[in-house]
């Protein structure tokens, strides 16, 4: 965090909600869960590179367990070394706005301010986490996914901006401090990017 505040001193205010928000996502991985994340726009394309992050190394190697590379030279002899020399651990996470097929499915056939509670529906299990990310803290289908998961009872981290939002409600809600778009956008990256190092590094080391 240290880092972090040095780089951008504007963030202290945001530094306890950023610090709950990896605290939830290690319990998360901890307990078996994953990480489902939401949004629309360049809110869209972050939940995208959180995704990227997460389910490969970051900034550290992720060297794969032991028995699983013992699993594959049981198996695939010939092919083991190369295969655990070319995976990494990863860090369960679903892009819920990747899936071009639901998303445009039930945007047609049923209501777009739906489709993601509706992929919330289908994917939540026990320990998971929902990440909904919104500029204006207020965009429907984000907002509904944050219902659906708290009805189903998994813990929900809302990134937003400085503005009383409906995503509020959210077990954890970090509010980049501008109203903006893109000046929320341009302060997001950065608080997404400690999240995501500090994650690795408390799970892998």
């Amino acid at each position: 965090m240290t880092d972090l505040l040095k780089n951008y001193p504007m963030l202290a205010p945001c530094a306890e909600s950023i610090n709950k928000a990896v605290e939830l996502m290690e319990t998360t991985y901890k307990n078996g869960g994953k990480i489902l994340l939401c949004g629309n726009g360049g809110s869209c394309e972050d939940c995208d590179h959180i995704v990227g992050e997460l389910m490969k190394g970051f900034l550290s190697d992720r060297p794969i367990k032991s028995k699983f590379k013992e699993k594959l030279g049981e198996l695939f002899p010939d092919d083991a070394d190369y295969m655990a020399n070319h995976l990494q651990e990863g860090i369960s996470a679903i892009s819920l706005n990747s899936h071009a097929a639901v998303l445009s499915a039930f945007a047609n056939d049923v209501a777009a301010d739906m489709v993601y509670a509706q992929m919330v529906y289908g994917y939540a299990k026990e320990n998971d986490l929902l990440i909904g990310i919104s500029t204006s803290g207020n965009s429907q289908n984000v907002v509904n996914a944050v219902k659906a998961a708290k009805a189903f009872g998994i813990k929900t981290v809302a990134l937003t901006g400085e503005r009383e939002c409906m995503l509020d409600m959210a077990d954890v809600t970090i509010k980049a401090p501008e109203t903006e778009t893109y000046r929320i956008q341009e302060y997001h990256l950065p608080i997404y990017h400690y999240i995501c190092a500090e994650l690795e590094r408390r799970i892998f080391g």
